[in-house]
């Protein structure tokens, strides 16, 4: 089997593989919830068009949020949601509003990360309470007497309009009071740092009262709900976007259209985390370690809503206490993602084969901290992979050889049995054995490559690092198709010289397939991003390399041997 077969294979078992992700994605039926502990939990409540539901107070008999209108507060009136203030936060890498009706984090955009190059003014926006993509943060504290609690309907007071990072400043904090006719109050902090996209959340609760007082933290990503619309010349299209929840154990991805009728709940979760992902971005909800959490999952009309409910924490009273919760809204950086949770890194969707994908991007992330550019990178990871199978990859290379020369005699027994197939079969083993060649020799080789190939392809594709990087020349961004199409053409052409060098195959139909495969592909790749193009079409010249040197060692010895 020769290594034209190799593309068709691997762009079979890839074309397979986002047919099976879609599918699972839009048909699959969604694991069960986990079992309900707790005694007479009903479903969540609705997310309001306006203001999602408030969790259960710690005074209920289980932490289950109500589906009656008792503890939960009634939609905002119209005069609230009219006067709301905003607080403008600007870090290096964020800019952000917070709602002073709230205290919520209602829009984040990406300075750093363009929609696309042509559009260097419009920014990524991950978060935003008005227009199609509605997304916002909800935390807060809830007591069990919601019209007075710090939670996200309550108003929250701000000393300045805007914060910013100053020149030379590796944190910024931005503070929102809150007090209660009671005697509590509470500080909530939201704590930047320099070049992170991590964002600390610290509720400093004051209770100078006499008796204690007792609150449950809470925070909710509510979500536009966005219907896949997928294309099979947008790769990108198959990656998923939704809510994704990780209970410590395993991490699952939930389509909006599933939670609809299916709520998801899970009590008790320790070192988990919830997320609102899409293909280079994500905005998670990270609670403390070690922390039991309960974790929700819903979906009501046009959004969705994830999130996290904790233990209720009691403040003494005459005393004070530090509520923490972290969030994390931006591109999926690894290094980053890492730093909070050890796996957070799983919302970089490398599907099954992220066994394969994480050392792989270790290795190209590696390679570009010495060569500064990630076509560069490409390319040498490429050389290396290929190097790494070339011992593997030889015993196929040097049947090709051995088969290339025998095409002259298969051809003559093709001709004399060309009305017998079963003499023609019986002919071409007899030669094959006495010649000792085993046209199936390639076979097992490439089967062993194939999962590399495809992490790798995972690799390019799903790493937010390839976003917008420059290679050279024309080619000003590796995420999207070469402008040009010049990498197709030229890898098209490789697969051209390729096929000089391999054997044509016996069966004449699958010869005429064989000789419109590196059309095909040209076309097919033409739509893809100019690095899996860059990656596919180095492999295919330093598979053209290697044949070429066996065929001409595969030559030497025949003629030694003659000699």
């Amino acid at each position: 089997m020769d290594n034209q077969r190799l593309f068709a294979w691997a762009l079979f078992g890839l074309l397979l593989m986002m047919t099976w992700q879609a599918w699972q994605q839009d048909y699959a039926t969604p694991p069960a919830a986990a079992a309900i502990t707790e005694a007479a939990q009903p479903e969540l409540v609705p997310v309001d068009d306006v203001l999602p539901e408030v969790p259960a107070t710690p005074a209920a008999a289980s932490d289950a949020v109500p589906t009656t209108g008792e503890n939960v507060l009634p939609t905002a009136p119209a005069a609230v949601a009219s006067s709301a203030t905003y607080v403008a936060v600007k870090t290096d890498v964020l800019h952000l509003k917070i709602n002073l009706a709230g205290g919520d984090i209602v829009s984040a955009s990406l300075p750093r990360y363009p929609v696309s190059k042509d559009l260097p003014d419009q920014k990524v926006t991950l978060l935003n309470d008005a227009g199609d993509r509605y997304g916002v943060y909800r935390t807060g504290l809830t007591s069990g007497n919601n019209e007075s609690d710090p939670n996200h309907l309550a108003t929250w007071q701000s000393e300045a309009s805007s914060y910013t990072l100053a020149d030379g400043a590796d944190t910024l904090v931005v503070p929102l009071t809150w007090t209660n006719d009671a005697g509590v109050s509470v500080e909530k902090r939201f704590v930047f740092k320099r070049g992170a996209y991590r964002i600390d959340v610290n509720f400093d609760v004051t209770n100078a009262t006499d008796t204690a007082w007792t609150a449950r933290p809470y925070a909710r990503i509510v979500h536009a709900a966005e219907a896949p619309d997928r294309s099979m010349f947008n790769v990108e299209s198959y990656s998923f976007k939704g809510p994704v929840v990780f209970d410590g154990e395993k991490y699952e991805k939930h389509s909006p259209e599933d939670l609809g009728g299916e709520p998801v709940r899970l009590n008790d979760v320790q070192n988990g985390w919830v997320a609102a992902i899409e293909h280079h971005f994500l905005s998670a909800i990270i609670p403390p370690a070690d922390t039991p959490v309960r974790i929700d999952a819903a979906r009501s009309g046009e959004r969705f809503v994830v999130g996290t409910v904790s233990p209720a924490i009691s403040v003494a009273a005459n005393s004070t206490a530090t509520i923490p919760v972290t969030l994390f809204t931006g591109p999926k950086l690894q290094e980053q993602l890492e730093a909070i949770s050890p796996r957070l890194p799983l919302t970089v969707d490398y599907g099954m084969l992220t066994l394969l994908a994480d050392p792989l991007f270790w290795l190209l992330s590696a390679v570009y901290g010495f060569v500064g550019n990630w076509g560069w990178a490409i390319i040498i990871v490429t050389f290396l992979i290929k190097l790494v199978f070339y011992k593997l990859t030889e015993k196929s290379g040097r049947s090709i050889a051995k088969m290339r020369k025998l095409q002259p005699r298969l051809k003559a027994i093709q001709e004399r049995y060309a009305d017998d197939r079963q003499k023609l079969s019986q002919a071409m083993m007899e030669l094959y054995k006495r010649e000792k060649v085993n046209p199936a020799a390639g076979c097992l080789p490439i089967l062993i490559q194939m999962p590399f190939f495809l992490a790798f392809y995972w690799v390019l594709l799903e790493s937010v690092e390839m976003r917008q990087a420059p290679f050279m020349l024309w080619i000003q961004d590796l995420s999207v198709r070469d402008p040009l199409f010049v990498l197709p053409i030229l890898m098209g052409a490789a697969m051209l010289m390729q096929q000089r060098l391999n054997p044509a195959p016996a069966d004449p139909v699958q010869a005429k397939v064989m000789r419109v495969l590196p059309v095909i592909f040209t076309v097919f790749f033409a739509f893809f991003p100019a690095g899996l193009v860059l990656y596919w079409f180095t492999n295919t010249v330093l598979g053209v390399a290697q044949q070429w040197k066996i065929n001409n060692v595969v030559e030497a010895e025949e003629r030694k041997q003659r000699d």
